[in-house]
């Protein structure tokens, strides 16, 4: 008798091919039987023609510390999402010190958006080791999840202070070099680290990985060459990129001799040039035996800014070093008539995906204790009250002691953006994910990827219903090395997702109070989505989530198998 039989759906399987009627048997968490079906089961759904898919895969999550708070890795379990890979840019929480928790503690929630009072009630920070970590999570997760060994963790914990400021000796590298193999041997996904300007500590300053060499980085790479089943995660952060950009991606994959997924790739209107640029690296890559590919954003995120936390602004030109002043001082300073000038001036100079988020008269004012600027923008507030821009967000924001929160919404999408993006989304050279979830609570709405980019699929006539699942599900496991994870296929893992292809869709993002601490997030459910499996269990039924946990932690090696790009092949016949 099987434990679950889904009757008449219209099975996507994840492969790109076409879609197909038919009967999914499901038993000991596993596909038993496609087709049709005439065995009898425990539980039967009838899927009355809706879609059932593989579970969707998100390769770029940061839900390492709300796991324990949150083990159902909401709302990504609403979205279908039944395997997340965390830990990425650098800031896993492991391994870990007595000595680096608090730091890590105040830098993930600075630089990933994690209210500080939720970090400090809702972890506990009492592992040493990666292994330590992971064995935490087992049995107690709603999702597969898969840990990335993060560079500021390893170098925080191994250099102490000196690891956020001065480069590492050779003493050091080893040590590190060390850490980072035992973490990947008890199955930490891959090596993830960051260079980008806009990751900074809680006191303003770059966070450790960026006071890294190129030598440190690739180095570090190469570890995860004797290590089966594990990649490569980098935030290159400068736009567009430079030959030695290129190369720095190219050695750390060549070292590894594994693939380099890298963040993100976002097309909008006027920088067709960047993000060509931003997929060459996959061309100079490729051509010397290594591999990247760049994460592309499905989803049209709105940005929301505030001046008191600093994300963003801090990597502007004349910013720098503000937002390592207290509240009470940075006040003062934004007082300064002759200091608003250079804030001015500075981000001015800005170019490629920086010079859109600095264009501040475009910011929405969406959080105000003066309710009568919300939802107008500064420019419309600057042109109608005879001042400068700068002035209206500078005041606005002195008025709320920094808390007014700016929205930056991205550009309406014409035919021919829509057709570029459709392009950029099954160029082998780039991949959908880049969702964040977990990360940037206050900012960003981008958990809901999946469910947006089947509606997409639905209203938008630039990408087919097999291809976007096949991006969801088949494409990323195959390049996380997922083993029998992301197709429906006989014998493999019973991760589903089913869904009404008319009505799927995100629901509107709201504000709930629900973190430890009674603290905020943006929360958005789907629409459409009816039920969810993981490992043969259900988990989201009806738009509810059941309780159960049936997650599993995945082990690099055990869960995961190499992933082995054609362009190494290139290495191999040099050998």
């Amino acid at each position: 008798m099987l434990d679950l039989l889904i009757r008449d759906a219209c099975l996507i399987d994840g492969t790109g091919a076409p879609a197909r009627n038919a009967d999914i048997g499901v038993k000991d968490g596993r596909i038993a039987a496609i087709g049709s079906i005439s065995d009898s089961a425990s539980r039967t759904i009838d899927a009355d023609g809706r879609v059932l898919a593989p579970g969707f895969v998100d390769i770029h999550t940061h839900y390492d510390a709300q796991v324990f708070w949150d083990p159902t890795l909401s709302p990504s379990c609403m979205h279908g999402v039944t395997s997340v890979i965390t830990g990425n840019c650098g800031f896993s929480i492991a391994p870990l010190s007595q000595d680096a928790a608090p730091y890590l503690l105040r830098m993930l929630a600075r630089v990933e958006g994690m209210p500080e009072a939720s970090l400090e009630a809702g972890v506990p920070w009492n592992w040493e080791s990666f292994a330590d970590y992971l064995d935490r999570l087992e049995g107690r997760v709603g999702l597969n999840i898969g840990v990335m060994c993060g560079h500021s963790a390893i170098r925080r914990t191994v250099m102490g202070k000196r690891g956020q400021t001065e480069q590492a000796g050779r003493e050091d590298l080893e040590r590190m070099k060390s850490v980072l193999a035992e973490s990947l041997a008890a199955g930490a996904m891959g090596f993830s680290s960051t260079i980008s300007t806009t990751h900074n500590d809680a006191d303003g300053n770059p966070v450790p990985s960026r006071a890294a060499s190129r030598e440190e980085l690739i180095a570090l790479a190469g570890v995860c060459r004797d290590f089966p089943g594990t990649s490569l995660e980098f935030l290159p952060g400068i736009d567009p990129f430079d030959e030695p950009l290129m190369e720095l991606m190219t050695q750390m994959s060549l070292a590894a001799e594994r693939a380099l997924n890298w963040n993100a790739i976002g097309a909008q209107p006027g920088n067709e040039a960047l993000v060509e640029n931003q997929l060459s690296a996959t061309n100079y890559a490729r051509k010397r035996g290594g591999e990247i590919i760049g994460l592309t954003l499905a989803a049209n995120a709105t940005v929301r800014l505030n001046l008191y936390s600093g994300f963003f602004f801090d990597s502007m030109p004349g910013w720098e070093g503000v937002f390592r002043l207290p509240v009470a001082e940075r006040i003062e300073l934004f007082k300064d008539p002759e200091r608003r000038k250079e804030l001015e001036a500075g981000p001015a100079r800005m170019t490629g995906t920086g010079a859109g988020i600095a264009r501040f008269e475009r910011y929405v004012v969406s959080d105000s204790s003066n309710s009568a600027l919300v939802d107008q923008t500064l420019g419309d507030i600057a042109a109608r009250e005879g001042k400068r821009v700068i002035d209206v967000m500078l005041d606005t924001a002195i008025a709320d002691e920094l808390r007014t929160v700016f929205s930056i919404q991205g550009a309406a999408a014409d035919r021919d953006l829509w057709k570029r993006r459709g392009q950029i989304w099954q160029d082998d050279r780039a991949m959908i994910g880049a969702s964040d979830a977990g990360a940037h609570l206050d900012m960003i709405d981008t958990f809901h990827y999946t469910s947006y980019l089947l509606g997409v699929a639905r209203d938008q006539d630039v990408i087919t219903l097999e291809e976007a699942v096949h991006q969801l599900t088949g494409r990323p496991a195959e390049y996380i090395g997922l083993t029998e994870r992301g197709q429906v296929k006989e014998g493999w893992h019973a991760d589903l997702t089913l869904f009404d292809p008319e009505t799927v869709a995100e629901r509107q993002t709201q504000v709930r109070h629900d973190l430890p601490g009674g603290e905020m997030r943006l929360y958005g459910d789907a629409e459409g989505i009816s039920h969810v499996l993981v490992n043969g269990q259900v988990i989201v039924e009806g738009g509810e989530h059941t309780g159960a946990l049936p997650g599993k932690v995945l082990r690099s090696g055990r869960d995961t198998h190499t992933y082995r790009p054609k362009s190494f092949d290139k290495v191999a016949a040099v050998a």
